[in-house]
């Protein structure tokens, strides 16, 4: 399935302003949740060359990337808890390696303090609110029109003209011990 998303960002805290015009096919084994925050994340990583990856469909790729000239992965966005073991060889490979976890994202950190990670202390989690991607599911269809804005950490998602507010953490994969 295909959705269409019309996001009017205003990324204050990144001094990012754009207007999104976004396709997003929608894999069969994806549920919405993570579909909402794939969106999230490209909205809010939004910078010139972003792009969606073929994600669930190719294993070794992430949901969204940023590539450089020659093809070389620059930064790696995944969705969800993926395994250590991809997290170890994204952090070897990019300068730039971002979890956007939206299901228990502290089951995601203590399955990676046991496992090596390279450089998982630079790993970033954000973690995404279940009531936000609740919220944002509840006014989800084929064609959306987000005015979503990030102020100070907080983002505010103007969707089907109700106003939905949540604060999203950053925090390392590891923490510095």
């Amino acid at each position: 399935m295909l959705h269409r998303f019309e996001i009017a960002l205003a990324d204050v805290d990144r001094g990012v302003y754009q207007d999104l015009d976004l396709r997003v096919a929608r894999h069969p084994s994806e549920d919405a949740p993570y579909l909402l925050t794939r969106v999230l994340a490209f909205a809010l990583e939004h910078k010139e060359g972003l792009a969606f990856s073929k994600g669930l469909s190719e294993a070794d790729e992430p949901a969204i990337w940023l590539k450089s000239g020659d093809g070389r992965v620059l930064e790696w966005f995944d969705i969800g808890a993926p395994a250590p073991d991809r997290l170890h060889k994204a952090s070897k490979a990019c300068e730039r390696v971002v979890v956007w976890c939206h299901r228990r994202p502290d089951l995601l950190q203590q399955r990676c303090a046991k496992e090596k990670v390279h450089k998982g202390d630079q790993v970033q989690v954000v973690k995404v609110p279940t009531e936000l991607l609740a919220a944002l599911e509840a006014k989800l269809d084929r064609n959306n029109k987000w005015d979503l804005s990030r102020h100070e950490g907080r983002i505010t998602i103007v969707a089907g003209g109700e106003a939905i507010e949540a604060v999203l953490e950053t925090v390392p994969l590891v923490p510095v011990e």
